[in-house]
C-alpha cells in the first residue's frame, strides 16, 4: 500500500550552503515510513505488545535535487519486497515543483525485543505490510 507524506522544510534542516543537509533526508525519511506503518495499523504501541521490533540495517540512498528552506515536499512510501526476516521500504521525496529529489531503499528487520535477535516476520505483519 503505497503512502503519501508532506512536509515543509524547516529553517534549522537547512545547512551552512542553503539546502537541506544530507542526513535531515533520513529523518524526513523515518517520519514518512512511520506514518506509512501507523497507517497500515503497526503503531510502536502495536509492535510493542507483540514484543517485536522493527530495526532499519541498510539504507541506499540517491540525492538527485536540493530541497530549501520553506519548501512544501511530498514523500512515497511503498512496499518494494518483502523477506522471511526483512522487508524493504522504496521511498522517493518530490520537492515543490514536483520533481524527484531523493530515492532510496530502506531494509528492515523484524527483532524480538526481548532477546533482541532477528526474527521471521509473523505472517500477519507480512499481510498488513502488503496489504493484504
Amino acid at each position: 500500500m503505497q503512502q503519501e507524506f508532506e512536509l515543509t522544510v524547516r529553517s534549522t534542516d537547512v545547512d551552512m550552503i542553503g539546502h537541506v543537509n544530507h542526513a535531515k533526508y533520513l529523518e524526513y525519511l523515518e517520519w514518512a515510513r512511520f506514518e506509512w506503518l501507523r497507517e497500515i495499523g503497526l503503531t510502536m504501541e502495536e509492535f510493542h505488545r507483540r514484543e517485536i521490533l522493527p530495526v532499519v540495517v541498510h539504507v541506499s540512498i540517491d540525492y538527485m535535487k536540493e530541497l530549501k528552506f520553506d519548501e512544501q515536499i511530498r514523500i512515497i512510501s511503498d512496499l518494494a519486497r518483502v523477506g522471511k526476516k526483512s522487508s524493504v521500504i522504496g521511498q522517493t521525496i518530490y520537492n515543490s515543483a514536483g520533481e524527484l529529489a531523493c530515492q532510496a531503499e530502506v531494509t528492515w528487520v523484524m527483532i524480538d525485543a526481548q532477546k533482541r535477535k532477528a526474527i521471521e516476520l509473523p505472517p500477519e505483519i507480512k499481510q498488513m505490510l502488503q496489504g493484504i
